[in-house]
């Protein structure tokens, strides 16, 4: 784990959502420097099925070696930040970092999500960090390393993040959208950026979402809250930033991180909003088998029989396009688009193009389930089958 440097003792920490998780977590490593913390959040009585309130959180804070402000705060509610604002100014002396957690999730499609949860989604996620921002950024313009860092994902347009969950992506890409604004429009007085887990991360809402039994999958927030202690402690040069967890702490010299798995050793759940890299794709194709299949069909021999350009649009875990070039050259296949147009494009999800190249899915049988949508010359897609067949013949 991260260690403690002590840089930012003494500097004030406004955290919203930091009465539990990942909120909690971040203001603990700040207090363990000595800072202190305006705990801005609404649980001030206990909660039915949700720990903690923001008098135990700081009475962790302050048991941790910081100093903390419990503020009754609803982020939709401009009134009660403005106050929590002008309480932590006046016990403190100003504000040197703000950290918009606080945030809403209802993954639901548009039919299914009422209008009163977009509404939550939008109030907390979106205008909740604006406004906060907002009312902060005066104070934080008084600070000798002023920041802001807000917990959202970056800014990615696969059409995969949207379609299940529209209203919540919209919401949470409002708050990337804010830094994305905000450290530009600040560019040299205050650091604006956002923090993402590449992994799931286990809370309670989580444990809520996915049940009991997805904790095994997960890391502890300690990844996220060593995470943003690394970017807090940087100069304001660091801004407009969009940083995953993992990726910060390998720069700060982190190697080991089954110390933040819950069970380590257990594959972990990636989150939202991050594709996968073509090499994870490549691997998993390879434990299925599917691999030498898609090597195998590359011969000068097929080449010359097949004079097609495949393209595949993988939607799915491991959304991306691959390609089997089987018209020029000697034949070519791998990631990204293929080098010249293709003859005809298949569309289907991830799962489904393993199993495929793994021999266990025939082309026609997921064309006709509905599976998988081709595009372009229906008869290239007939010889690609064949050829799958020949190959799985003779291993």
């Amino acid at each position: 784990m991260l260690h403690n440097t002590g840089k930012l003792a003494g500097c004030t920490v406004f955290i919203t959502g930091a009465s539990r998780g990942i909120g909690k977590a971040i203001a603990l490593k700040a207090a363990r420097d000595g800072a202190n913390v305006v705990v801005a959040a609404k649980t001030a009585d206990p909660h039915p099925k949700l720990p903690g309130t923001i008098y135990t959180a700081a009475a962790e804070i302050e048991a941790a070696g910081g100093k903390a402000l419990p503020c009754i705060v609803d982020v939709r509610d401009e009134k009660q930040i403005n106050e929590a604002v002008e309480q932590a100014v006046e016990k403190f002396g100003g504000i040197d970092i703000l950290v918009n957690n606080a945030s809403a999730i209802n993954l639901t499609g548009t039919l299914e999500t009422p209008m009163k949860k977009v509404d939550l989604m939008l109030g907390i996620n979106l205008r909740g960090t604006y406004l906060t921002s907002k009312l902060c950024i005066p104070h934080l313009l008084k600070s000798k390393n002023p920041h802001i860092l807000n917990l959202s994902p970056p800014l990615n347009l696969n059409p995969i993040w949207f379609k299940n969950h529209t209203a919540y992506t919209i919401a949470k890409y409002g708050m990337s959208m804010c830094v994305l604004g905000m450290a530009e429009e600040f560019k040299g007085s205050i650091a604006v950026n956002a923090l993402w887990p590449k992994t799931a991360i286990q809370t309670a809402a989580m444990d809520m979402l996915g049940g009991s039994g997805i904790g095994k999958q997960c890391r502890k927030v300690e990844i996220m809250a060593d995470a943003a202690y690394a970017i807090l402690k940087k100069p304001t040069s660091f801004t407009g930033q969009f940083v995953i967890d993992e990726d910060i702490l390998k720069t700060e010299g982190i190697k080991e991180f089954d110390v933040y798995a819950v069970e380590p050793g257990h594959p972990l759940l990636p989150d939202f909003f991050l594709d996968q890299q073509p090499e994870d794709l490549a691997k998993q194709m390879e434990e299925h088998g599917a691999t030498p299949a898609f090597k195998r069909i590359l011969s000068p021999d097929i080449v010359k029989t097949t004079q097609g350009v495949y393209r595949f649009d993988l939607s799915g875990e491991h959304a991306g396009v691959w390609y089997i070039d089987l018209k020029n050259d000697a034949g070519s296949a791998g990631s990204g688009d293929p080098p010249v147009k293709a003859d005809v494009v298949m569309a289907l999800d991830s799962a489904d193009f393993i199993k495929m190249f793994g021999g266990k899915l025939k082309p026609t049988m997921a064309f006709m389930s509905g599976k998988l949508k081709i595009k372009g010359d229906m008869g290239l897609a007939i010889k690609l089958e064949k050829m799958m067949a020949m190959m799985k013949s003779k291993l």
